[in-house]
């Protein structure tokens, strides 16, 4: 598998294991509950499979990941890998806060350093937190000091909020990005990819699948796109060298072995008329964007017991497919957009800025009729 080198760091390989989909039983409320030993035969296999690159967080799968990754990577298997977490802003009330936290992250993960450490989700708001607190100084003494080999972030918010960041710090080794062929004009856009690659840091993409929705195209998609659409998401990426990884957040052994296939092919380079294939398939797309929900459950479990994400699910299904199909899925849901009393608390941990509480009331008129 080819690797790339991130920044003026490591090379990793060009396909990433992300630790945020891992197998887990999920029940009415949404509250997930990592399967652990699944969880790390699959980090080994993706390692066995010749992957190298481990990306986990504190707060996934209700904070086990960090300790499914810790087990997994004993009896050799750290050696072997580059990982990256990532330190959650929202917890930090003090500036000592981060180093402590820090220091419960490598215990569960049981190593003595980060390879790659990001500040997670950024934001306006987490951002002027980053400032306020000094966190930035923080990060360059843990540098020092060997617990962290490479300073990063990653992001979910505007285009200027974007370069606010990416210029606010001039010792950023690499950033983490949401990316495809259908994102271009969000949060970052393409261009801030490229900008941040041309400062220097190293680009780890997320979302190459948007939550999946790109590996399951509706059927007017799908006639458009030859062979794989998995592949056909992969390969826009790949074919930009500014990208040093790609994050897959596999979440059974099948995908592995079928991400690792295609990562392991030799592709050529995309021709004008392919890249203008895929501006296309854009175009189709974003007629159908009436939430863009990743399914990420950042905000589960709903404290009035809405499944958010499944209301968000049928609702899109409309457009992609219809109505009906829709419906049966809303119908099924153990509380639906009805049960929404607008406390927005959803709306403060969402990556996407989606406005959950303004959608709900009409997902619910729309399904009522």
């Amino acid at each position: 598998m080819e690797q790339r080198q991130i920044g003026s760091g490591p090379s990793a390989t060009i396909l990433g294991f992300g630790c945020m989909r891992m197998p887990s039983d999920v029940n009415e409320q949404g509250e997930s509950t990592l399967r652990m030993d699944e969880a790390i035969e699959l980090i080994r296999h993706a390692i066995d499979s010749g992957i190298t690159y481990i990306d986990t967080a504190y707060p996934y799968h209700n904070e086990m990941s960090e300790v499914a990754v810790g087990r997994a990577l004993q009896d050799g298997y750290r050696e072997r890998v580059i990982l990256a977490t990532k330190s959650p802003i929202w917890k930090l009330e003090r500036t000592e806060d981060f180093s402590s936290i820090l220091s419960e992250q490598l215990e569960k993960l049981q190593t003595d350093h980060i390879d790659l450490y990001l500040l997670h989700a950024l934001g306006k708001e987490r951002w002027q937190t980053v400032l306020d607190l000094n966190i930035l100084d923080e990060m360059l003494k843990e540098k020092a000091a060997g617990r962290i080999r490479q300073l990063g972030f990653s992001f979910h918010d505007d285009k200027d909020t974007f370069y606010q960041i990416l210029n606010g710090f001039s010792d950023w080794d690499f950033c983490q990005l949401q990316m495809n062929y259908i994102n271009t004009d969000f949060q970052s856009t393409l261009q801030g990819l490229y900008d941040a690659h041309a400062k220097g840091l190293g680009i780890i993409i997320m979302e190459p699948l948007l939550g999946g929705k790109l590996a399951d195209p509706p059927e007017v998609v799908s006639a458009m796109i030859p062979g794989d659409p998995v592949e056909y998401a992969f390969r826009w990426l790949w074919d930009k060298p500014e990208v040093s990884v790609v994050l897959s957040g596999m979440n059974d052994k099948a995908q592995v072995d079928h991400n690792v296939a295609l990562a392991n092919q030799t592709f050529e380079e995309l021709t004008p008329a392919e890249l203008a294939h895929y501006e296309a398939v854009k175009a189709v797309y974003d007629t159908m964007a009436l939430v863009p929900c990743t399914r990420c459950n950042y905000c589960m479990p709903c404290p009035y017991g809405v499944h958010i994400p499944g209301a968000f699910e049928a609702y899109n299904i409309t457009a992609s497919k219809n109505k009906s199909a829709g419906r049966r899925l809303y119908d099924g849901l153990d509380l639906d957009a009805s049960g929404c009393v607008g406390c927005r608390a959803c709306e403060e941990v969402c990556p996407q800025a989606i406005p959950v509480a303004t959608h709900m009331p009409v997902i619910e008129e729309y399904f009522s009729k």
